[in-house]
């Protein structure tokens, strides 16, 4: 069983904590054990880099260095956590100068950060480390018949790493192929979600929403699929506003890779914490009752 420090971040504390549990269930049944870092702390999310850039990659390389004294890779399910540690571990490991004024502030809590781990978004772990052909093998309910709109957001391939085909990326799709699903063609499934625009420009924000929800359903998609939270949110939760700002009707569900993943294994819905979205998954899941999932 390979081994990975866990960093969760803020946001599968509360309102995601469907794709903790998810991605807690998944991993175990698929041969990965995910240890959270002890005594983690948010990652700064995006807005913080613009405010104090240097307290900003502090906090990240805190959590690099908590990885570090595991002597374990460190894994993100969050896209702004994971865009945020793998780029803090890239730059310090880039500027001894910015790694020497981040450990005399880590020096505080006896930790060092010395660059010496690699850092993975939560997807990478099931394609590259599982692998397509390992998690088709432990399959019990294949979703076939279900149309998956695989959305990648923005900030899992951007800015450009250099092992990632930033333009024309499958893997995700690749992935729901593997489970049985059929990933449709979706144009928008690189367009940022939003984000936090929504506070400061709402208009604007619901307008990028509604692009993605209408490209996703034209397309002939059951259901979205995504591995963010924040992703998550804006295309679920801000449906109703969206078809209030611009009078569309859209009402597609919004769910995490892990928990379609979830289901092709046999766990059952419950498990996964499939049930509390705002948008029912119900008519679009109704196939699941097919397999025979673990109680």
């Amino acid at each position: 069983m390979k081994k990975y420090a866990y960093f969760p971040g803020c946001s599968l504390e509360k309102m995601a904590l469907s794709y903790h549990v998810s991605t807690m269930e998944t991993t175990s049944r698929l041969g990965v054990e995910l240890q959270e870092l002890e005594d983690w702390n948010c990652c700064g999310a995006t807005a913080y880099f613009h405010i104090d850039e240097l307290l900003a990659y502090t906090l990240s390389a805190r959590n690099l260095a908590l990885a570090e004294k595991e002597n374990l890779d460190l894994v993100a399910p969050c896209a702004a956590c994971y865009k945020n540690s793998y780029f803090t571990n890239e730059y310090l490991k880039e500027d001894p100068d910015l790694a020497e004024h981040i450990n005399f502030a880590l020096e505080e809590d006896n930790l060092k950060f010395s660059g010496n781990i690699s850092v993975h978004h939560l997807i990478e772990i099931f394609v590259n480390d599982i692998g397509f052909e390992e998690i088709k093998s432990k399959v019990t309910n294949p979703l076939e018949g279900l149309k998956v709109a695989a959305y990648y957001g923005c900030q899992i391939l951007r800015p450009k790493k250099e092992h990632l085909t930033v333009e024309e990326p499958v893997f995700f799709e690749e992935l729901m192929k593997s489970i049985g699903a059929t990933p449709i063609d979706f144009a928008e499934r690189l367009r940022c979600c939003s984000a936090a625009l929504i506070i400061t420009n709402r208009h604007a924000a619901l307008s990028m929403v509604r692009n993605i929800l209408h490209n996703a359903i034209s397309s002939g998609a059951d259901i979205i699929a995504t591995a963010c939270p924040m992703c998550q949110v804006n295309l679920e939760c801000y449906q109703k506003q969206v078809n209030q700002e611009f009078g569309t009707d859209y009402s597609i569900p919004v769910l995490y890779f892990t928990q379609l993943v979830g289901l092709a294994l046999g766990i059952s819905p419950k498990q996964l914490r499939i049930g509390s979205e705002l948008v029912s998954t119900t008519p679009a899941l109704s196939f699941a009752k097919r397999g025979s999932p673990n109680p």
